[in-house]
């Protein structure tokens, strides 16, 4: 584990303090993981039923601007930049010539010749790196890390509290839009990674106080609370998002992770695309899957997944307790040979013993992201 000296701090450590968090290493930034008065369950409960407000200022941001700057950008991550226009946003992949996955991300097209981009904290620089090395010369990659911070608004109460601060909330799902608030330009997006409707909004590192302290009030005033990256990961889990080092990494294909959605297959070019069309056209040898804990238990990463007979089959990536379904739920990949769907009762070896569970259809809890 790093020393808290070697973290980097968000522009809101300080407003955390002053909500007596439990701090963590994560992505090579110290990050709240949750507060006092509630933890984990209290804050993943407010973005299901009412609204919760994260620091997610950790995940990297990068520009590329110049001349064609959007083609370049397709021609490398894996998903079609081409079927959406100008103010959208869209979830992609960086993948290696090999096939594994660099990063999982969101590219915002800003114009034919800008894309904003938001990778994981800790691939930030790898991602910027790969793209700046393949740039023509008339093309600038940036790593904006440190520029920017990003508050994501999340829950059925999330409209209000925009609203209250300020900020526009008419935009369709996976769209955003620059505004104006006190003075400073901040960019708000109908996006995030809770499966419910809400907000990620991105401003100027040395805003980002401010507008938290706004945010913090008007969510308080909704009923809802800080929430930390704790409920983060119980909430992204119950939708079945892949998370980078888990369910991606790199040697876990977007189609073994199940994140193949989100690959163009007819673009021309696109980092490891002959490898992908290669596994895709003859089965990728494991696939992502779901499991609802049949018996008490709580799954957790990197346990081995059983079938019928007593044989490993796969592993658990993720692992938790669901606090909407008070239930243990996981992501498992699993071998694509054993021939194991939806409806089917396989079994996690927790240290010795058994824990059934059951392979559903994802999510595990509706969606309401639009």
């Amino acid at each position: 584990m790093n020393s808290t000296d070697d973290l980097r701090r968000s522009p809101l450590h300080a407003k955390h303090v002053e909500l007596d968090p439990t701090f963590a290493p994560f992505g090579g930034w110290e990050m709240p993981i949750q507060y006092g008065g509630g933890g984990v369950v209290a804050e993943h409960t407010a973005v299901r039923e009412t609204v919760g407000l994260f620091d997610v200022s950790h995940l990297g941001k990068a520009l590329v601007v110049g001349e064609g700057a959007a083609a370049f950008v397709n021609s490398c991550l894996t998903n079609d930049l081409g079927k959406i226009v100008p103010g959208k946003a869209q979830y992609t992949l960086c993948a290696t010539e090999e096939g594994g996955t660099v990063d999982d991300l969101i590219a915002y097209l800003v114009s034919d010749d800008e894309v904003f981009l938001v990778p994981n904290a800790a691939n930030t620089a790898e991602v910027v790196r790969r793209l700046a090395e393949a740039a023509p010369e008339s093309i600038t990659v940036t790593d904006q890390h440190g520029d920017y911070g990003v508050l994501a608004v999340q829950g059925p109460k999330s409209t209000e509290v925009l609203a209250a601060v300020g900020l526009p909330t008419d935009l369709e799902y996976m769209s955003f839009v620059d505004s104006e608030w006190n003075g400073t330009t901040v960019r708000v997006c109908r996006t995030g990674y809770t499966g419910e409707h809400g907000y990620e909004l991105v401003p100027r590192w040395a805003d980002a106080p401010a507008l938290w302290d706004a945010l913090l009030a008007a969510v308080t005033e909704q009923g809802g609370r800080a929430a930390g990256l704790g409920a983060r990961d119980t909430l992204r889990t119950e939708m079945g998002y892949p998370l980078h080092g888990h369910e991606l990494s790199s040697s876990i294909t977007p189609s073994q992770g199940g994140a193949g959605w989100a690959v163009g297959w007819k673009k021309d070019a696109f980092w490891g695309r002959d490898v992908l069309l290669a596994e895709r056209e003859n089965k990728p040898a494991r696939r992502l899957r779901c499991l609802r804990a049949l018996d008490r238990g709580v799954p957790r990463a990197g346990m081995p997944v059983l079938d019928a007979d007593g044989q490993k089959i796969g592993e658990t990536t993720s692992g938790t307790f669901s606090p909407t379904l008070r239930t243990g739920i996981a992501l498992a990949l699993i071998d694509t040979a054993a021939g194991i769907e939806a409806g089917t009762e396989v079994a996690l070896d927790v240290r010795g013993r058994t824990l059934r569970c059951e392979v559903i259809k994802p999510p595990f809890v509706e969606s309401h992201v639009k």
